[in-house]
């Protein structure tokens, strides 16, 4: 079975620890506040698609955990989740690491060219995903050992409980980096108008 993921150095900003980014990261968010972003010209596109994204990842998260501790409590047969995590769980983790992916190599340095003085925040946000990369790994060998004991017919209650433990412990960490990766990129996204990465 895998390790836990190991712990974050004791740096406030790391994920898991902070609430939030500091002021200095979040200026331009009081020029673009989340409460107007649908009515700016800028929306529709990158960040509209963007903001989906984001959507689908907490939409799947949270399924995914409902229907995990759904089977670990009887409620809902080993043989009709395994082919749903298989689906929805290979889509979720795969997804969710190309986003990041497309993310570190392409949009934050074309975003931190753009708004230099928010560099910081986009090497967090780097840093973030680092973090995330282990939980990745951990949740993968989770739906495959509960996927491989569904085929077998063997007993899923424990592998089931155990993805789903970790799939709450992931949920609020994931929602950390989204929402504050939200709260950086969307102004700068809004007030570049795309910044040509459409």
């Amino acid at each position: 079975m895998p390790s836990q993921p190991s712990a974050e150095p004791d740096d406030p900003l790391a994920l898991g620890i902070r609430d939030g980014l500091p002021e200095a990261l979040t200026a331009l968010l009081e020029v673009y506040p989340r409460a107007r972003w649908a009515q700016d010209p800028g929306f529709a596109g990158l960040v509209q698609f963007w903001l989906d994204r984001h959507g689908m990842f907490r939409k799947l998260s949270g399924l995914l955990t409902q229907e995990a501790r759904a089977t670990e409590a009887g409620g809902m047969d080993p043989a009709a989740f395994a082919p749903r995590l298989s689906r929805f769980g290979g889509m979720f983790l795969q997804e969710l690491h190309g986003h990041h992916m497309i993310e570190d190599h392409h949009y934050f340095p074309v975003l931190t060219r753009l708004e230099s003085k928010l560099e910081r925040g986009f090497g967090l946000l780097d840093a973030d995903h680092h973090a995330l990369d282990p939980w990745l790994a951990r949740l993968a060998e989770r739906a495959n050992a509960l996927i491989a004991a569904a085929g077998q017919g063997g007993a899923t209650a424990d592998p089931a409980g155990r993805l789903a433990e970790d799939l709450a412990t992931f949920a609020p960490l994931l929602d950390r980096h989204l929402t504050d990766e939200e709260d950086l990129v969307v102004p700068v996204l809004l007030r570049h108008r795309g910044a040509g990465l459409t």
